[in-house]
C-alpha cells in the first residue's frame, strides 16, 4: 500500500490500453493492437498553417496534411507521419515535436490518450463495413487516406495503411468495447465466408 513504512516505492507498470492483449485471427483476417510512441495534437493559430507547414517539413521531413490524408514516412509503428485529424489539426506520430512549432500551433501530448487498432487480411474491408457507414471499396478509400468516423456507435479515426490494412484509432476507454465489436463482426464475416 502507499503510504505504509518509510521509503516505500510503488511499483508501477504502464500497460498499454489493451494491456498487451495478444492478436486475434479468424478467416485470414487479424486483428491486433500497436503500440506506437509519442502522439500530439497540432492546432495552427490563426492564419499560421504555411508557416507551420514549413516548420514541420525542416523539423521532421514533412508537410502539413491535407483533409483525410496522411504526410511522412508510414512505414508502420516506427514511423514518423502526420495525419489529418479534424478540422484545423493533424496528430504529429512518432517523434516528440520540435519546440519551434510551438511557435505556429497548439501541441498537445495525446500519447495516452488513444488506442491503436491493426485489422489486416483480405477480409478487413468487408469487416469494417459492417461497423461503420463509409465507402471502403478500394478505388474510394486509398493508401495513405485516413477518415474520422463512427465505428460501432464510438467516434473513431480509420487509417488506410495498405490495400488490406487498416489502423483504427478510439479513445483509450472504448478500446475494450470495441475490441468486443471487431471481433463479433470477424466471426459473422468468417460464417459467411465458410457458408459461401
Amino acid at each position: 500500500m502507499i503510504g505504509k513504512g518509510a521509503g516505500f516505492v510503488a511499483d508501477l507498470q504502464a500497460k498499454t490500453p489493451l494491456a498487451g492483449r495478444g492478436p486475434v485471427t479468424v478467416a485470414g483476417v487479424s486483428l491486433s493492437e500497436i503500440a506506437l510512441g509519442p502522439m500530439t495534437s497540432i492546432a495552427p493559430y490563426k492564419g499560421k498553417v504555411a508557416a507551420l507547414s514549413e516548420a514541420l517539413q525542416r523539423a521532421h521531413g514533412m508537410a502539413w496534411p491535407m483533409t483525410g490524408k496522411m504526410t511522412g514516412q508510414m512505414t508502420g509503428p516506427e514511423g514518423t507521419w502526420a495525419l489529418w485529424f479534424a478540422r484545423d489539426m493533424a496528430l504529429l506520430i512518432g517523434p516528440v515535436p520540435d519546440p519551434a512549432l510551438a511557435a505556429h500551433a497548439a501541441l498537445t501530448d495525446q500519447s495516452d490518450a488513444w488506442a491503436v487498432l491493426r485489422l489486416a487480411g483480405p477480409g478487413a474491408r468487408d469487416v469494417l463495413a459492417r461497423l461503420c457507414p463509409l465507402d471502403l471499396r478500394p478505388r474510394v478509400f486509398k493508401r495513405g487516406q485516413v477518415v474520422r468516423t463512427i465505428l460501432a456507435h464510438r467516434t473513431a479515426a480509420i487509417l488506410c495503411m495498405e490495400e488490406d490494412v487498416f489502423w483504427i484509432m478510439v479513445f483509450r476507454s472504448m478500446a475494450t468495447g470495441l475490441v468486443h465489436e471487431i471481433e463479433t463482426a470477424l466471426l459473422r464475416f468468417a460464417a459467411r465466408h465458410v457458408s459461401c
